[in-house]
């Protein structure tokens, strides 16, 4: 009888050396596990990227809760909120506001003054920010002055345009008075404007020239004052879902990246269970020999690992030379979030599905090895 260390061993010796004999198969198996992985990093990259595109810049108002106006049927929504002043006076009046901050928001196009070629922008019309909120990457867009603007870097980029420079949006000309950060609201980059300046050129595209949102900072009873408002106080990240673009597209490509996921669970699952029943005479022989179930288990899954974790490194270079070269073409975002914790699930996926596989494993009778069904 082997010594229980030796017992313990023998599964180790064979995974390893089925790792080296059989190259190509596992090959196969880390080469799936390496496109699969490809597709699911380029879609979280490029999901990063267009979320980052459509909602940056309401990441940044500056408030606790965002208000935005309750319609009578159906949810509210950014493209067709409007608050009237009564409505802005009560939430600035009510109990625990510590301050409430009206921002306007609206698309139209802008170009640089003497060009025919008008970019698609958002408009953003807000005050200039204070000391309390000097940092905030929106309001220190805001210029001090009514024919002024503040781009952002994405702005001045289409625009080609440089502080300085004179642009038209509207029909009517504005300073470029600063460039800040890339803030972006449904794929369209930012231009700030002051209040009245933003609700001129609102009502030049048809709209009412009121605020669009209330950032609204401190701990006031929300639900109260929502409800005598005919408004709705939402977080900020809550708050997203009344963007219908933001819904559409992350819906879509998340349901994608889901679906990706469970097929690598599945491929990994199915290689590893014709796998362990192509060897489950060597499994026997191993049981026959006194190898234990927990060791033969602790063999397939490492087995399943070390395949998963090259194809999964294999996967991930791919996305990050990819993903930087799609980077200057497409709106495509590299970070842990869409590289690490990818990898970090299709390896907890891959070894569920080779899980799956270890009933042979289990049940494998070491009488089969002594040939007593022969």
């Amino acid at each position: 009888m082997p010594h229980p260390a030796a017992q313990e061993r023998m599964p180790v010796f064979v995974a390893w050396r089925e790792l080296r004999f059989a190259r190509g198969r596992f090959v196969l198996i880390g080469a799936v596990v390496a496109l699969i992985t490809l597709l699911v990093g380029f879609l979280s990259g490029l999901t990063g990227g267009l979320a980052a595109q459509n909602i940056s810049a309401v990441l940044q108002l500056p408030g606790d809760r965002i208000v935005l106006q309750e319609p009578t049927s159906g949810s509210a929504s950014f493209a067709t909120s409007t608050l009237d002043p009564d409505t802005i006076d009560t939430w600035e009046q009510a109990a625990g506001v510590e301050s409430a901050v009206p921002v306007g928001i609206t698309q139209s196009r802008a170009s640089v003054t003497g060009t025919d070629e008008p970019t698609g922008v958002a408009l953003f019309g807000m005050p200039t920010a204070d000391a309390d909120n000097d940092t905030n990457a929106l309001l220190s867009l805001s210029p001090t002055s009514d024919d002024e603007v503040g781009l952002s870097s994405g702005a001045a980029s289409d625009l080609g345009a440089d502080v300085g420079d004179t642009i038209t949006i509207t029909g009517n000309d504005y300073t470029v008075a600063s460039i800040g950060d890339d803030l972006w609201y449904s794929h369209t980059p930012v231009i700030a404007l002051t209040p009245d300046a933003w609700a001129q050129a609102n009502a030049a595209v048809g709209g009412t020239g009121e605020p669009t949102v209330l950032a609204v900072s401190g701990t006031a009873d929300w639900t109260a004052v929502a409800a005598q408002t005919d408004t709705v106080a939402d977080t900020t990240l809550t708050s997203l879902t009344a963007l219908e673009t933001f819904r559409s597209e992350i819906g879509s490509l998340a349901l994608m990246i889901a679906m990706l996921f469970g097929v690598s669970a599945l491929v990994v699952g199915a290689f590893f269970t014709v796998w362990t029943m192509q060897r489950a005479g060597d499994i026997a022989v191993l049981k026959a020999l006194g190898a234990t179930t927990g060791s033969l288990v602790r063999d397939a899954l490492g087995q399943a690992l070390v395949v998963l974790i090259a194809g999964i490194g294999v996967g991930i270079a791919a996305v990050v030379g990819f993903g930087t070269l799609a980077g200057q073409a497409l709106p495509f975002v590299i970070s842990p979030l869409t590289t690490l914790a990818p990898a970090v699930v299709m390896a907890l996926l891959g070894l569920a599905g080779a899980a799956f596989a270890l009933r042979t494993v289990t049940t494998a009778d070491p009488l089969t090895a002594l040939g007593s069904n022969r």
